[in-house]
């Protein structure tokens, strides 16, 4: 195997929360050499970093902080090293959470998360279909502009359109994807939203080829 075909290495944060390897299988689908981890050093080296999330947003912020990681992912979203976060790992990435309201975010991300309205089923646990803002989207290469994708959340982030590659509709539009410069998220789990969703991976992992170079 020569250099340029070796799979990419892909850092899949690991602090102590939930089932995280599904995203790691996902990637590793995609032709990662993904690797579930809480060493900071393999973080720094990795030539992508995925930050998955599941269940309270407070919890897994102060997870995140006791693990340390916190400050890595400052550190290796300004190195520009690629950077996916997934579900509350998106939220996370905000300021702020009405979901844990005394609980700072990473604030990488502009903006709050904010409980989806009154009246509506929450969690939305279900398919719902993507309406694309950007289809230039780098995540979205090859996929058809109504797509649909798996939902598990009760919280949306509430930021700047510019930012806002795709949402969904669920009583109120949701923001589903975001793309700024080196940064990408879903609400969505790509892992869970078949051939699809694996699509969406496999773009994430394509994307660093020779971004450690």
């Amino acid at each position: 195997m020569t250099q340029a075909d070796e799979a990419p290495l892909v850092a899949v944060l690991d602090y102590g929360i939930g089932n995280l390897r599904s995203a790691q299988k996902g990637l590793e689908r995609a032709g990662a050499d993904a690797r579930l981890t809480s060493d900071k050093a393999l973080v720094r080296d990795a030539s992508g970093v995925v930050l998955p999330g599941v269940g309270h947003f407070g919890t897994c912020m102060a997870n995140l902080k006791l693990s340390g990681l916190d400050e890595v992912v400052r550190e290796v979203v300004s190195r520009r090293q690629p950077f996916l976060g997934i579900c509350v790992g998106m939220q996370m990435m905000f300021e702020s959470s009405e979901e844990a309201p005394n609980v700072p975010g990473l604030g990488i991300l502009p903006g709050a998360v904010r409980k989806l309205p009154s009246g509506l089923t929450r969690p939305q646990m279900q398919w719902n279909r993507l309406d694309v803002k950007k289809p230039k989207c780098k995540l979205l290469k090859g996929i058809a502009e109504e797509t649909w994708m798996y939902f598990v959340h009760s919280y949306a982030a509430d930021t700047d359109e510019i930012l806002v590659a795709a949402t969904c509709e669920y009583g109120t539009s949701v923001t589903a994807l975001i793309e700024l410069d080196n940064i990408w998220a879903t609400q969505f789990h790509p892992e869970k939203s078949g051939l699809d969703g694996q699509k969406v991976t496999r773009n994430f992992v394509d994307l660093l080829s020779g971004s450690k170079s």
